[in-house]
């Protein structure tokens, strides 16, 4: 048979990212995009037997942190286990360019603060091969990755860059200061910047305690950077703020719409206690959207969440004095102290002196929220089977209870604390929020909170439990796809991915669907100077295809790093005959 393609993927089931009815076809692909689609197509220099299993196109991330790893690694751990073919940096406003010399520690303290990446990791890894964003993108230009890559050029950074120490101090812009940060917004974008990315959340803070640079920027400052993508007529906005997750901050969304003809994409969710504000909040959404608007919620499909473990960096007993005197220790040092009955008594006796309702308490003490998170880890459980209802039953304490736990696997065992996203204890508002047609599944914040979350496999989560396991309104799997795939795709303006059909990019997963499946977190001492990060694997993933070229088969990578930094967006391909 003569090699008329480079790779022929045969017998797969189609499912083709535009949520069309899933179809058996080989595929043929050739110079990294798809060439044929149909029976029986030429031979292949290389073959995949896909019979039974979907062949779907590349998942799209439109929010990670790999902006640090990006410098030093070449795959993005743990996206790439998880079908991601392109992910997209630079999210929440914060990252490393725009930067001058000086100013190199504070955004590693903020990355430090707001994304949970350690301080020795960065100072370590990180190059600053760079000062301005055109520069950051150019030194990533010639580096090699196991998936595509593209930046959003963040607030934070730009405005430290043109206002200093004003920046960390919260003053507003000047006239002076809106018209350089314009010219450097042009600038990025011009250079191939996704869009803008900032935050307003006073949950977003350095290191060192300050609150994020953008906090108290202006709506006019906004305006600006909106305007300044209408100028170049490239780009999106990303907003993380305490305000998107009501009705009335669709309001200054849309207006920004409006400012820079721009699809705006926006983190939100919804709290686990009343009052709800997600419902009238997508009715705003949908309402501003059939009205002409271009407005994204983004939702992780599971509860927002953190990992709880001595071996990480919260545990429900982080806070108590004896445990504070611990942590410096080796971990298996601590361990054979954690062990002795009196050091248990004592941490014990200090928990529970910890004010209800304390920061502390509402954070790492929300037994009621609780759960042993299992292998495979189970990311919805009822009440009952929360650390408190456990404790409940068995007529003990639920902080004994999470003690005696966390010791299990030789101290490594790991529980679950459901912080948001999970209100009744279920993820039905989260099932709710995932079949609206404007949402789309992000927030996973690969590349960051290393030792505190692993929502990078949100992708497979996705799969596995809203359109395969969930009982009750499930998604489809078209549908599923088309949320992983073309959707956000077509939203950070990537025309040229995200669908199966000829003379797109050939970005393709081979999925055995029904052995799909999230492996348990556990801890890697793999950043730079040995630092520690939660990794997850995960089973089903036949292949994961990367510009025509596999980069995993079975899980394993395959040694090829095809994957290049995207500048700006691509437009629809022409067919391929």
């Amino acid at each position: 048979m003569d090699r008329f393609f480079d790779l022929v993927i045969r017998r797969g089931t189609i499912v083709d990212g535009g949520g069309g009815e899933p179809y058996q076809a080989d595929l043929g692909i050739r110079d990294g995009r798809i060439a044929a689609i149909g029976a029986d197509l030429a031979g292949g220099s290389e073959e995949i037997d896909a019979e039974g299993l979907l062949v779907t196109p590349g998942f799209v991330d439109l929010h990670t942190h790999y902006d640090g790893q990006v410098t030093w690694e070449n795959r993005l751990v743990p996206s790439c286990a998880h079908g991601v073919t392109t992910a997209i940096i630079g999210n929440c406003g914060v990252g490393f360019a725009p930067c001058r010399r000086d100013a190199q520690d504070l955004l590693i303290r903020l990355m430090e603060g707001v994304e949970d990446i350690p301080h020795p990791v960065l100072v370590e890894g990180l190059r600053w091969a760079w000062e301005s964003f055109p520069d950051y993108l150019d030194f990533l230009s010639g580096r090699e990755f196991d998936m595509d890559v593209g930046a959003y050029l963040p607030h934070a950074p730009l405005r430290v860059y043109v206002m200093g120490d004003r920046a960390v101090r919260l003053e507003a812009a000047t006239d002076d200061d809106l018209a350089e940060m314009a010219a450097l917004a042009r600038e990025g974008l011009d250079a191939g910047a996704m869009g803008i990315a900032t935050s307003r959340t006073l949950f977003h803070r350095s290191s060192d305690g300050n609150p994020i640079p953008t906090l108290r920027a202006s709506e006019e400052e906004l305006v600006m950077l909106a305007r300044a993508m209408r100028e170049t007529g490239k780009g999106i906005f990303q907003l993380t703020g305490d305000a998107f997750g009501t009705a009335d901050g669709v309001d200054l969304l849309r207006q920004l719409n409006v400012e820079s003809g721009r699809a705006i994409t926006f983190s939100t969710g919804t709290s686990n206690t009343a009052p709800y504000y997600w419902p009238a909040l997508l009715d705003r959404v949908r309402d501003a959207n059939q009205d002409g608007a271009s407005l994204h919620p983004q939702i992780l499909p599971r509860a927002i969440g953190v990992l709880l473990g001595f071996e990480l960096t919260l545990n429900p007993f982080a806070a108590t004095p004896t445990y504070g005197a611990l942590t410096d220790l080796p971990l298996e040092e601590r361990l054979t102290v954690l062990r002795r009955p009196e050091i248990k008594e004592r941490i014990l006796s200090e928990g529970a002196a910890i004010p209800p309702g304390s920061s502390i308490d509402s954070h790492i003490r929300q037994f009621q929220a609780m759960f042993q998170l299992g292998d495979p880890p189970r990311y919805e459980q009822p009440p009952e089977a929360s650390i408190a209802g456990r404790a409940g039953r068995l007529g003990t304490t639920p902080d004994a209870l999470a003690y005696d736990l966390l010791l299990e696997k030789e101290g490594r065992a790991q529980l679950y604390l459901a912080m948001a996203n999970y209100p009744d204890g279920n993820l039905d508002a989260v099932s709710a929020m995932m079949r609206h047609p404007d949402t789309l599944p992000g927030l996973g914040d690969g590349g960051a909170h290393c030792a505190t979350i692993c929502d990078g496999s949100y992708s497979t989560f996705l799969l596995t439990y809203h359109a395969r396991d969930r009982e009750g309104d499930r998604l489809s799997v078209p549908e599923a796809v088309r949320k992983l795939t073309a959707a956000p795709a077509a939203v950070i303006g990537l025309h040229d991915r995200g669908r199966i059909a000829r003379g797109y990019k050939a970005d393709i997963n081979i999925i055995d669907f029904d052995r799909l499946a999230i492996h348990a977190p556990t801890v890697a001492h793999d950043l730079p100077g040995g630092g520690r990060r939660l990794v997850q694997r995960a089973t089903g993933y036949r292949a994961t295809i990367v510009n025509g070229v596999p980069v995993y088969l079975d899980g394993e990578p395959t040694g090829a790093l095809p994957g290049r930094i995207v500048r700006g967006g691509r437009p629809t391909p022409a067919a391929i005959h």
